[in-house]
């Protein structure tokens, strides 16, 4: 059996944390057995290492080794892609394909962010993993495959069976034995270690003078938070390592190539808080939507008795409590029924009731509708922006908040309107 430092050289792996090293330990000792493995982690830590580790050193390190992106594929074509399909299975199946789980026979397949599967594809897969069988999209025939399965995710399973987007027997099933990666902040002493590998390993492909971290600038570099992780290091030493002229990097320097994140200290996010408390706001935007509503019928209600009766003063006497709920508490009930003699309707303009048949009933009020005199919105409008700058004595600014609107949208109805 290869010990851990052999297998870091073998296959790149930058670091001396030891829970890396009881990351690579694990890997090494199942590898030569079938048992299905999860690998855990953040995105960035280089999850993708495990699985190759563990190919390589188990008695299928001559089949092949087949990594499927599960994220990266449609869900309408997943299961195509897994298990293969018979021509005609679907449109633009013009002939059957095999899938990887048929291809890789034999060897490994990697299922990268596999917490990303849909359900129904998580039914096949568990199929898969309890006696090796799988039935190809469009096919009634059962196949057989042996295939030894490594799985890796960074989403937090236990809140996804929770919320019911991943199989709780699937879970088991793939994570017979899990191997965690711990992310890059809480491996402090590898850090700079792996900035210098990705420094020299760039200056080589540039073709350039490698960069050298000042104390401070390493100090600083150690402190930031590195949410992407390896990913992430790898990217700002490559940045660094084309745009600077000076080859010495200053902390400054460092600290412009490095993402503002605010505070390092960790924050707990409770997230069934946040949908909770999304959940109130929806429905207290409901009730304010069915308040609205209501509000506008009872005014339809007082605008038609006022059409009906033209008699302003009873209509509001009777309508008192209706009046105060539309125009609001705080005013004088008098002074809201003398505003209501806007609302009258001049007796002539009232449409007389007519005799006729019940069933022409809606025409013979469609026409009575077309009747009445249109107005004119644009019209309306101009006549309210001419009183108001009026009464403010030509103050656009103070016009503005009467109408209700920004100074700039005035500004260009004077405009428009050629005021």
């Amino acid at each position: 059996m290869e010990s851990v430092q052999a297998i870091k050289q073998r296959f790149g792996i930058i670091g001396n944390d030891p829970k890396l090293n009881r990351a690579i330990e694990k890997a090494i000792q199942v590898a030569p057995t079938d048992i299905s493995v999860l690998v855990t982690g953040e995105s960035g830590v280089g999850k993708e290492s495990i699985p190759k580790i563990i190919h390589q050193l188990s008695h299928r390190k001559h089949g092949k080794y087949i990594a499927v992106n599960c994220g990266a594929i449609p869900e309408g074509t997943i299961d195509s892609e897994l298990f293969g399909h018979e021509k005609g299975a679907f449109t633009g199946a013009t002939q059957t394909r095999s899938g990887y789980f048929e291809v890789a026979d034999g060897g490994t397949i990697f299922l990268d962010e596999v917490g990303e599967l849909p359900l129904t594809t998580q039914v096949r897969l568990l199929r898969v993993l309890e006696n090796g069988e799988f039935i190809k999209v469009g096919s009634s025939k059962v196949q057989k495959t042996n295939v030894r399965i490594v799985a890796a995710t960074n989403v937090n399973m236990f809140e996804a069976i929770e919320k019911e987007k991943f199989r709780e027997d699937l879970y088991y099933r793939l994570s017979t034995v899990e191997i965690n990666l711990p992310p890059l902040r809480e491996r402090k002493d590898d850090i700079h270690l792996l900035f210098r590998k990705f420094a020299s390993d760039f200056a080589l492909k540039y073709k350039m003078p490698t960069i050298k971290l000042a104390d401070e600038a390493v100090n600083a570099l150690l402190k930031h938070r590195w949410n992407g992780n390896i990913r992430q290091l790898r990217n700002v030493a490559e940045q660094i390592s084309v745009l600077e002229q000076n080859r010495t990097i200053a902390p400054e320097v460092l600290r412009g190539y490095l993402p503002n994140t605010g505070s390092n200290l960790p924050a707990v996010v409770n997230q069934t808080k946040a949908e909770s408390d999304f959940s109130n706001e929806r429905e207290i935007l409901y009730k304010v939507l069915f308040d609205m509503k209501s509000d506008l019928n009872d005014l339809k209600k007082l605008t038609m008795e006022l059409m009906k009766s033209g008699n302003t003063s009873e209509v509001a006497k009777d309508n008192e409590s209706l009046i105060q709920k539309i125009y609001g508490d705080d005013d004088d009930t008098e002074a809201t029924i003398e505003n209501l003699e806007v609302l009258s309707i001049p007796e002539k303009s009232v449409p007389q009731p007519v005799e006729q048949d019940p069933i022409d009933d809606k025409y013979h009020f469609a026409e009575d509708v077309e009747e009445e005199e249109t107005l004119s919105l644009q019209d309306k409008e101009l006549e309210l922006i001419k009183k108001s700058l009026e009464r403010h004595n030509g103050k656009r600014k103070l016009a503005a908040q009467e109408l209700g609107i920004s100074e700039r949208t005035l500004y260009r109805k004077i405009k428009q309107y050629d005021l």
